[in-house]
């Protein structure tokens, strides 16, 4: 997969090829984040984007039955791991994309199994999807300090400038 700036992304699946329009990072730019809510929160209680003010937050849009999702898992966890005392918060929301991901049990057997230590919320009705506007899994929103989206990512890879710009909303108001 190839996404630009902001433009047409190709994707490859044998003799097909989907072109699909891809966001630039700068495109949601000072977006203010839309709330998360949930009754449904594993790892954690209850977070408000507010209660999060000044720090770096990190949303990951993903479900445990996409291959693509469990991919991007290792690069989320390692990223929780090495920025979280600096102040980096991590929050899979989790959105199911067939029935049997929807129960709240197999959600936490999986998390578990899976060693996720970050906070995950469930969004069995798309309430928190459908508020940013996501298509995707696995996606990715960057939310600076302010509570501005600042930085997207769909899809798997694009870890490194992911990462510098992870490193860089922390970085900013030292």
């Amino acid at each position: 997969m190839k996404i630009f700036e902001r433009g047409w992304a190709v994707f490859f699946s044998g003799a097909i090829a989907l072109l699909i329009y891809a966001q630039g990072a700068e495109a949601s730019w000072n977006r203010p984040a839309p709330e998360l809510t949930s009754s449904g929160w594993i790892n954690s209680e209850p977070k408000s984007l507010l209660d999060l003010r000044g720090q770096v937050v990190l949303v990951e849009f993903w479900t445990f039955g996409c291959y693509n999702c469990r991919n991007v898992q290792p690069q989320i966890k390692k990223w929780h791991q090495a920025f979280s005392k600096q102040g980096l918060e991590v929050i899979g929301i989790h959105s199911p994309e067939f029935a049997y991901e929807k129960d709240l049990e197999a959600v936490k057997r999986y998390v578990r199994e899976n060693d996720i230590r970050y906070t995950v919320v469930t969004d069995n009705d798309f309430s928190i999807w459908n508020r940013y506007g996501n298509h995707y899994w696995p996606a990715i929103y960057l939310i600076d300090k302010k509570g501005r989206i600042r930085y997207t990512r769909i899809g798997e890879g694009g870890y490194s400038e992911t990462e510098n710009k992870i490193q860089e909303l922390l970085a900013e108001g030292r």
